[in-house]
């Protein structure tokens, strides 16, 4: 039997523990929205032992999504920036569970949590279920391969830093193989085809050329970074960044254009090859080593869970207050909420929409406990950014002032975007935390590789 804590309800096999009648709220998802939940929930109702709050989530660490990217290219090291689940909830008043869900009983409000298994396939942690009260499903999204022949066995995805780390390594060790060989380089040796030329598609490539030019730098001579490297975007839309206004996917374009950036838009990928990528249109693409970013959906397992209404992207339907649509006791948000808006659309799968909505349901849990009716969530657009590279950022600020969209370039929009993630960790940490740790992290630079080699 595993002693949680006072009132905390776990099971194993068919006991259960429960010493006293707290609220329990389990929260399914340690990403920025669940994350940023949790901690809110932990400070205004943990710490004064209102409720027992419970993060559960399949990876022992955090790392911020928009980032992923940037472990991929190898100028971000996931393993200093990760946060360690237990350590903020002990600072912040609720209880981390390592696990993955399964299982959904709405009857016995419960959910069902895979066993855990080490590198080696042995059991460390057994199956459990967990009681709640308030439950907040925040799962996230992960690739969405539509059915495309050849994607899981030829291309990498970047949902998790594990993936953003097996792309690395593989990038690192073809460009060594390429560096050190007698024949110098071959055309198409270093090829990346990026399939989908979203904001993650985008943002990569531009990454993938600095970090290579560094490489060069750091002693790689026989790779040059203009000749060598081929980056290629496929993206089946007419125009890269289909979701950003026209302009904004226009500046972008010039700019990865600038770089190099081979794109090829209005080709829709039907098969991934060994050797590259086969299109509607009949055009072969060759790549020696593919990453596929096109499209979302929420994990499979949502698909058929007891009953709650689902889209076609798996997505659990939720009513404007973020309750699902077919039980009040459950919440959903982030990526695998469809929360409607007043136009008819959803909520557009952003960390910003993820943001604001652990706010909102913070709030409605408080409201809940007062006996006060919830309010319904409104999506508000701040605007979008894309970083191309170290130096370069495009952007677009909505509201403010003028009431409208502002379009931002440059240093101005560099600044914006590294706020983004200040915001985040503000939100996790708190305002002098994340000073402390921003002006550390600033004067350690000079003693740090620009990118990870290894």
């Amino acid at each position: 039997m595993l002693r949680v804590s006072s009132g905390h309800r776990e099971k194993q096999g068919n006991s259960v523990e429960k010493t006293q009648d707290t609220h329990e709220i389990v929260i399914v998802g340690g990403g920025a929205g669940g994350l940023e939940l949790a901690t809110r929930l932990g400070d205004k109702l943990g710490r004064k032992k209102r409720a027992n709050i419970t993060l559960i989530d399949a990876s022992p660490s955090h790392l911020w999504k928009p980032l992923l990217y940037e472990v991929a290219a190898g100028s971000l090291d996931s393993y200093a920036e990760r946060l360690e689940y237990l350590a903020q909830g002990h600072w912040h008043h609720f209880r981390f569970r390592l696990g993955r869900m399964e299982q959904l009983d709405r009857a016995k409000q419960e959910i069902g949590v895979a066993p855990t298994f080490d590198e080696k396939g042995e059991e460390i942690i057994p199956r459990r279920r967990f009681r709640y009260d308030t439950l907040i499903i925040a799962v996230g999204s992960v690739a969405n391969d539509f059915g495309v022949p050849g994607v899981s066995e030829h291309c990498i995805m970047l949902d998790t830093p594990s993936e953003a780390r097996e792309f690395h390594r593989r990038h690192i060790n073809a460009c060594l193989r390429a560096n050190t060989q007698t024949e110098g380089v071959a055309p198409g040796q270093l090829t990346v085809g990026i399939v989908g030329a979203g904001a993650t598609g985008v943002e990569l490539a531009a990454e993938l050329h600095d970090t290579t030019r560094e490489l060069s730098a750091y002693g790689m001579d026989h790779i040059d970074p203009d000749r060598s490297l081929k980056l290629l975007l496929v993206e089946a839309s007419d125009r890269i960044l289909p979701g950003l206004p026209p302009r904004l996917s226009g500046a972008a374009a010039e700019r990865l254009a600038e770089l190099g950036v081979e794109m090829h838009v209005n080709e829709r990928v039907t098969e991934v090859r060994r050797d590259g990528m086969m299109t509607a249109s009949g055009k072969f693409i060759p790549a020696s080593m593919m990453v596929w970013s096109a499209g979302i959906k929420a994990p499979d397992f949502l698909r058929e869970i007891d009953g709650l209404e689902t889209n076609r992207v798996n997505q659990l339907v939720v009513k404007p207050t973020l309750q699902t649509t077919r039980d009040e006791n459950i919440f959903a948000l982030g990526d695998c909420a469809a929360c409607p808006m007043p136009d008819g659309k959803t909520v557009p799968p952003r960390a910003q929409a993820a943001h604001q909505q652990a706010t909102h349901i913070a709030k409605a849990i408080c409201r809940r406990f007062r006996g006060k009716p919830l309010l319904d969530y409104v999506y508000r657009d701040y605007g979008s950014l894309v970083a191309l590279g170290r130096f370069s950022t495009v952007g677009n600020l909505m509201g403010g002032l003028s009431g409208g969209s502002i379009m931002i370039e440059g240093a101005m929009a560099r600044l914006v975007y590294w706020s983004l993630h200040k915001m985040h960790q503000i939100a996790l940490h708190g305002w002098v935390k994340t000073s402390m740790t921003t002006y550390a992290h600033f004067i350690s630079t000079p003693t740090r590789a620009r990118i990870k080699l290894h």
